[in-house]
């Protein structure tokens, strides 16, 4: 194998694909690099720790077919640190020589024949607009969890809905939905539950993107996404009942700048060490936030509100509820609540199609 190519669409390359790599270690340490395969100028890089597998298809200028596998951080590092211009990689024997002006780096290749062989998708495919679906992720992956011990925990769900798709994801303590109205990607009461480290990569991959095309097969999904197609394991099992979760009413109703809340939450969130949380006291026309962490201080703000109910304190993760505030919509939020130890409803003032269930904490 032999080609060459500018470097910034190398580094570029690798570090899409690397994302995928295993960093385990385990039964297949042809896992840890990067497999290239050249016909003609076309040259496809995938990364791969089986449950994950990205590759990019670059048009390159080819010399000679065939494949190699590169460890992946050394041929990255070693990218990067090229100077700009054009880099010939010529993969023969068991080394792969990298040239670039007057650098030359010979590394070892792991044997390609042991790379697992990945099939293409199968399936009906969907095209679906990039930037709405980018933003309904960015929603409701932080709420996935990050505790492997609860695999179905750390899917995002798709599921059907009437006039379109419904992305859901939670932790136990948080809960995102997000409706994309006219997304039709499922059938009728459909519902796939996906890896939310799949979809972060997916995320970053998108980037200004117009359009993304879904196939989903019984075990996976693919994501392609102009030159790069993502593929992932579907996670096999039965999310939670959420819809059991959400509130139908809620007497006590804050309605407050998004913006200046946040602000105020991360000022407050100085003095809120050790998992501390932030108190909330809603009162009419005025929020106060308060953070006390023992032997170490207490912060105070207050900030102008509309506040429909009975006076109520109400204790959250700073945290969690900043991760809510940011990625709600909007100039001005709402938090709807029953009591201080019952979920508590983040939505936007000017938008239906998202909502955000925290859980408080109990404080004495």
């Amino acid at each position: 194998m032999k080609f060459r190519c500018e470097r910034d669409v190398l580094v570029d390359a690798l570090t899409t694909t690397g994302r995928a790599v295993s960093g385990r270690g385990g039964a297949l340490p042809v896992l840890s690099g990067i497999r290239f395969a050249l016909e003609d100028d076309a040259l496809v890089m995938t990364g791969s720790d089986l449950d994950l597998t990205i590759s990019v298809s670059l048009t390159v200028a080819g010399s000679t077919d065939g494949s190699a596998v590169i460890p992946a951080k050394l041929a990255a590092d070693i990218a990067r640190a090229l100077e700009p211009g054009a880099v010939q990689i010529e993969a023969k024997d068991n080394e792969a020589i990298i040239t670039a002006g007057r650098s030359e780096f010979s590394v070892h290749l792991a044997p390609a024949e042991e790379f697992p062989h990945l099939a293409g998708p199968t399936g009906k495919s969907v095209t679906l607009n990039a930037a709405e679906f980018s933003e309904g992720l960015r929603q409701v992956v932080p709420a996935a969890s990050a505790d492997d011990s609860r695999p179905i925990l750390t899917g995002v769900l798709l599921a059907a809905e009437a006039d379109g798709l419904r992305l859901v994801a939670t932790d136990s303590y948080r809960l995102a939905v997000r409706d994309l109205p006219g997304a039709s990607v499922l059938e009728e009461g459909q519902e796939v539950l996906v890896p939310s480290r799949a979809l972060g990569e997916l995320t970053r991959a998108l980037g200004d993107a117009a359009e993304v095309v879904l196939v989903l097969g019984e075990r996976d999904a693919t994501f392609d996404i102009g030159a790069t197609r993502l593929t992932t394991r579907l996670i096999e099992g039965e999310f939670p009942n959420y819809t059991g979760l959400i509130p139908t009413s809620q007497p006590n109703r804050l309605t407050v700048g998004r913006t200046p809340l946040i602000d105020a939450m991360r000022r407050v969130k100085l003095l809120a060490r050790e998992a501390t949380p932030v108190r909330l006291v809603m009162q009419p026309d005025r929020l106060e936030l308060i953070a006390i962490t023992q032997d170490v201080g207490q912060a105070h703000e207050e900030l102008d509100a509309k506040y429909e109910g009975s006076d109520l304190t109400v204790a959250f993760n700073p945290e969690y509820l900043l991760d809510g505030l940011e990625v709600t919509p909007g100039d001005e939020v709402t938090l709807e609540t029953v009591d201080a130890l019952k979920p508590a409803l983040i939505r936007s003032a000017e938008a239906v199609d998202f909502l955000y269930l925290l859980m408080p904490v109990r404080v004495s």
